[in-house]
This record gives C-alpha cells, structure tokens and sequence, in this order.
C-alpha cells in the first residue's frame, strides 16, 4: 500500500465484504455471522380471528405438542369468551375468559412511533396479527387448558387511586374436577404481572399434571429490514438458563426443525424480543423446567416452558407462581428482575464493550437530562480517552498531507518505471519519517468502541420519543428537517479536505465521492445515531485542524 487513501479503500471494501457475507448466510439459512439480523418467517397467514383460540394443536403437550385430550369435556369448544379489560398507571389490559388468556396490551407511557396520538401495542389479537400470553394445565384428561372457559369473578377492573395492586381472578368453568383459578396481580408503576396458578382436584382419583407457560406470536416481522434504509433488529424467541446462557431461536429456526436451545434445566426463562420491547415468562425458583418453541399452525409460532407439579391427592390442593414481563427493555430494572434478562437487549458481539459504555450513557444522562446532550458529552469523553491515539493518527495524516507535493512531482516523473516509482516513494517515506499505515492504525483501535456506542443507541428504548432541541423531537426517528445528515455530510466533506490528497487521481476523485455515498444512508438513520457520528466528525475536524495548522501544512 503505498498511501493511506488506499489503506481506507481496502477497509471499507472489507466491510462490505463481512455486510454481503453476513447478508448471504442470512438468506442461506444460517445465523448471522457478525450482526444481528431479523427472524426470516414463511409467508403470512392469517392468523385466529379475535373470537376464537387457535386450534388444539397448540396446547404444548409432550415434545411436539399433543392435542387436548379425547375425554375434555364440550366446554373447550368454539365457543367465544368474554373480554375482560383493565386498567392501571402502566397498562391497559385485555383478557379473554376463554383460557383466561392475556390478548391485549396497551402501554400507556410509550406512544407509538407512527401516530403518538396511540400508545404502543404489545400483545394483540386480530386478523393480520397474533401476540398473546396463555397458560395451562396438561397431563391427563379434562385439565383446564388456553382453550377452556373460565369465569372473571374480578372483582376490580381498574387500579384505584391510593392502591399499589390491582388483583384478577379468574376460575375455570369446564366441570371436569380440576379446577384451575389464574390470579394476574399488576402492579402501580410495574411492567411485572405476578401469575399464580391455584389447582384444587375434586376427583376420586390423585392427578400429576404439568403447568405450561406460553407465548404466541404470528412470524410475520414488521418493522425496516432493508439495511440500506436504516439499521435492522432482532424479532424472535429467546432462551435463558445459567448453563447454556442466552440463545435466540428466529422463526426460521423453528420452521426448519434448526431450534437450538437449552431443553431441559432447573432454572431460566423464555421471551418474546422484539425492537425496544419485551415479554417474557419468568419463574425464578430452581425447579425443574421443559423449554419447547414450536411451529403452532400456519403462521403461528409457540414458545415457553412447562413445569411438573407434585400429585394432588383427591381433594387437596397446590398452589404454583410465576411472572409474566411485558414491557420496554430498561436495562437496569431488567437485570434486577432476573438473572440474564438484561441480555434481551442485544448488543451483539460487542457487549461487553456496549454495557459499560450504557452505563456511562446512563450515568451522564441523570445529570444532564436530556438524552441528545448526554450522546455529545459521552462522545466527547471518549475523544477525550482517545486524544493521544488520534493525535498520532492525525499527526501521521499531517506530514503525509506536507509531503504529498514531492510524492505527486516523483510519481508524475516516474510514471513510466513502476518499480522504480515504488522504491524512490518507500525512500521518501524514510527521509521524512513517514509512516502510511501511521494514519489508520490508531483509528482502528477505536473502531470497536464507537460500533458498540451505536449499537447502545440502537438498541435503548429510552431513545424512543425523547427529544433534544427544537425541530429533533425524537431520537430513535430519522431527523424531520434532515439538518443533522446535512451537517454530518459537510463534516465528512471537511474531513476529506484535510487528509492528504492520494496520488492516483482515481482515488482522489473517489475520496471525495465516497462521503457523499455514505452520507444518503445517514438521511435514514435514527437522529440520535447521526448526532452520535456528526459530534464525533466535528470533535475529529478540530483536533486535526489543530494539527495541520502547527505543522504549516493546513490548505496544502
């Protein structure tokens, strides 16, 4: 390599190598190699309409999932339940007494995107989309399942004012001998629900059945996948336990039979990730648990976990909680809910890098509260950090820029003897002391740092809706006026200006282009990102500015 320009050429053409590559296993198959990618899902159909539960096939009996059994009685019909809705500080809620089942969820301190006169809608239940939480028993006939009926015996439908707690309680109704009452407890200021599961057995005979906690969703992925118009996140089912940690499992995986995941384990917990948002079912207790995710029917995928009760001798009872996470992934109320739970927010192969740097993100944004202000000063400290390596770098940059005059008179003289050309540039360098990968090598460096800082801006939720100044009311959406791309496409024109000019007229012309090119992608990218990038464009101009003017070499 005989300049720095080409140097730059050779990396960007290798990062486009790893996008393409990562692209191809994708389409392939197979997991992402380097960055996250969205669940690929067969092709939509139309899920459950609104008045009715998905088919028997669901309920996750055994490894791949049995139908109710030939003895239930006719109460697990067709038969539509009544929607029961509630409402706290957090949530408005909607659940269907057939299988007392969580259908709806609103959350009412996060506006959609699209039309902030809406909240956003976590669960939901109607002909394009399926998203629910259910429940159940399993292990022998007449068992209450998702698809018996129950009856809201409340008795509140609505979290009073001087209440922290908001109990529900619902019986089953199928007169089998079994009876299940689910009791969701919601909490003021919490996106936690506390689920217990009361089991009495009436029968004449002792039971042993097993308690099974789902989560249903239809595999169509909504949401931007085109990673040219803007970054792209994960959509899918994720696993956790203390062995084998954390596991994504997309819809793909699970259509292909390719599911890999802890089966068995006696702690851990499944969820549902989607950009920004979560659920999950949690059971913190060591007991011993059966994870499964499975293709429902059609388009309709499953996921969850199931737990063996101990016998229920006739006419006794036992009683089972779990708890049921449906809400935005605060990273910091996440972890002290449950080992792991905080990984659902992906930073992909940089976490370890992505956390601490969330952290100091979070640190400064109590201080200044504002979240736009904390991305600058957070970026300025890490230019701060990095003063010495980028000094070297730029300094680098600054003689290479003194010398450029020679080194375009010699090979202008030589273009004719290739390879006397090259040993007269490589003496040149060692006169002046110059070293062309001089340039490159501190930067790179650094290269891990600022993509975990982007993938922490990516991927917080606090981003979402929150302003910074004037016409940027919301980080996580692309700037309305395109002022910030503007100035970061200027920046990246400026910082052009005050490299060295390469040699080859080809790749001087093409130094100039490439910011421009780079620059359309930054129109699209979330307004937080581009602040990120542009504060660290303008921090890079000054510092090199500074440079080149002590060396005489500013305007050459």
């Amino acid at each position: 390599m005989n300049d720095i320009r080409r140097t730059i050429l050779w990396v960007v053409f290798g990062f486009a190598m790893v996008l393409l590559w990562d692209k191809w296993q994708v389409y392939n198959g197979h997991k992402a190699t380097f960055f996250p990618a969205p669940g690929v899902a067969s092709a939509p159909a139309a899920p459950a309409p609104a008045t009715a539960a998905p088919g028997a096939a669901s309920v996750p009996g055994g490894a791949g999932g049995t139908a109710v059994a030939p003895g239930a009685p006719a109460a697990d019909s067709t038969e539509p339940g009544e929607l029961v809705e509630v409402t706290t500080d957090v949530y408005k809620a909607t659940f269907d007494t057939r299988g007392a089942t969580l259908v709806r969820l609103e959350l009412l301190h996060h506006a959609d995107q699209d039309d902030h006169a809406r909240n956003v809608v976590l669960f939901d239940r109607h002909e394009q989309h399926t998203y629910v939480a259910q429940t159940g028993l399993i292990g022998g006939p007449g068992l209450p399942t998702h698809l018996s009926l129950f009856r809201f015996v409340g008795p509140e439908r609505a979290l009073a004012d001087g209440k922290s707690d908001l109990a529900l309680r619902f019986e089953s109704a199928n007169g089998s001998g079994v009876t299940l009452v689910k009791t969701y407890t919601l909490h003021r200021g919490s996106y936690l629900i506390d689920v217990r599961h009361d089991v009495a057995n009436a029968t004449a005979a002792a039971i042993k059945p097993e308690l099974y906690l789902q989560l249903m969703r239809d595999g169509t992925v909504k949401g931007n996948t085109n990673m040219f118009a803007g970054p792209t996140s994960y959509t899918g089912f994720a696993f956790y336990t203390d062995k084998s940690k954390f596991k994504k499992v997309d819809f793909a995986a699970i259509e292909k039979g390719k599911a890999e995941f802890e089966k068995t384990a006696d702690d851990g917990w499944v969820a549902m990730v989607q950009h920004y948002f979560v659920s999950a079912w949690l059971d913190t207790q060591s007991a011993p648990r059966e994870f499964f995710a499975k293709r429902i029917e059609n388009n309709l995928y499953g996921g969850g976990m199931r737990l063996a009760l101990a016998e229920i001798a006739p006419g006794a009872s036992t009683s089972v909680s779990a708890q049921l996470y449906a809400g935005p992934q605060e990273e910091k109320k996440l972890e002290a809910i449950a080992p792991g739970l905080e990984l659902v927010k992906d930073y992909g192969i940089f976490t370890i890098l992505a956390k601490p740097l969330y952290w100091l993100l979070d640190k400064i944004h109590g201080v200044l509260q504002n979240w736009g202000w904390s991305i600058v000063a957070l970026v300025v400290m890490l230019k701060i950090a990095f003063y010495w390596l980028n000094a070297k770098a730029y300094s680098s940059m600054a003689k290479m820029k003194a010398i450029n005059p020679k080194i375009m008179e010699m090979r202008e003289r030589l273009k004719d003897k290739p390879q006397q050309m090259q040993q007269e540039m490589m003496r040149i360098y060692r006169e002046e002391k110059v070293n062309p990968m001089g340039g490159c090598l501190p930067i790179v460096v650094q290269i891990p740092f600022f993509i975990s800082l982007y993938w922490v801006l990516l991927s917080t939720v606090e981003m979402r809706n929150a302003p910074w100044i004037l016409w940027v009311k919301d980080l996580s959406t692309p700037d309305p006026l395109f002022i910030l791309p503007l100035l970061m496409t200027a920046s990246s024109l400026l910082q052009t200006w005050l490299n060295p000019t390469p040699p080859d007229p080809m790749q001087a012309k093409l130094m100039w282009i490439m910011p421009l090119a780079f620059s359309v992608m930054f129109f699209f990218f979330p307004a937080g990102l581009v602040l990120y990038w542009l504060t660290n464009n303008l921090l890079s101009i000054a510092q090199q500015w500074v440079i080149n003017k002590r060396l005489g070499v500013l305007g050459k």
